[in-house]
């Protein structure tokens, strides 16, 4: 089974394609499915579930939660096999990875070595969470990558990738495979881990700076 673990609709606030797209973009490119993790809602899902269905897709349900102190980004979880929405708006990192938990949820730290915004605590709360983003092909370079892979394998922790995609011509720039053969297979292989990395390097996406210029004048409509 072939997922990218990492992707955003234009149910995100910098998103521009629908569910649909991303899946069909997946498809394409060879993939079984993806996870949907839109930042901070999980209003996508119900679009993305009928869009599975229709193309006989794997759809993971998930989101990409930003912890916030004050207003402030501090780290972004990836959470997946959620049931339902959680929020990250004046929460600890502790509450937020328990909730994701409590869900019968997966917890990783997405893209800890970001380009723009390293997470300086990661050392302090790397057994919080199941792992961390080894490989985001778009919000971190190859440099971070290289840092996030090694710091996976020298603390045993679970090792995800994904595309960080907003559009589908970036779906499966990096993905994750296993011998899953089905969503209860696959959650086992990410926690064992039991998944091989395969990735490649994206560049600057315009996608998430449109998105977010689309979404001042429009929202779409949740069904």
């Amino acid at each position: 089974m072939k997922i990218d673990l990492h992707t955003h609709s234009y149910y995100s606030y910098d998103g521009v394609f629908s569910p649909e797209s991303l899946i069909r973009g997946a498809l394409k490119k060879g993939l079984d499915g993806i996870a949907l993790t839109d930042h901070d809602t999980t209003a996508g899902w119900k679009e993305a579930v009928e869009a599975a269905k229709k193309l006989g897709a794997v759809l993971v349900l998930g989101e990409e939660i930003r912890v916030k102190e004050k207003g402030k980004t501090v780290v972004e979880i990836l959470g997946y096999f959620l049931k339902e929405e959680i929020s990250g708006e004046g929460k600890r990192i502790e509450e937020v990875v328990d909730e994701i938990k409590n869900q019968g949820g997966i917890a990783v730290i997405a893209h800890p070595f970001n380009w723009r915004k390293v997470f300086n605590d990661l050392e302090k709360y790397k057994y919080i969470a199941d792992g961390v983003e080894a490989f985001n092909a778009r919000s971190q370079t190859s440099k971070g990558n290289k840092k996030s892979m090694e710091f996976a394998k020298d603390n045993n922790l679970v090792a995800t990738a994904g595309s960080d995609a907003h559009s589908p011509f970036e779906i499966g720039n990096a993905y994750v495979e296993s011998r899953a053969k089905n969503l209860e297979e696959l959650k086992a292989a990410i926690l064992n881990k039991e998944i091989e990395i395969v990735a490649k390097q994206g560049g600057f996406s315009l996608f998430p700076a449109l998105g977010k210029l689309l979404h001042l004048f429009w929202r779409p409509k949740q069904k």
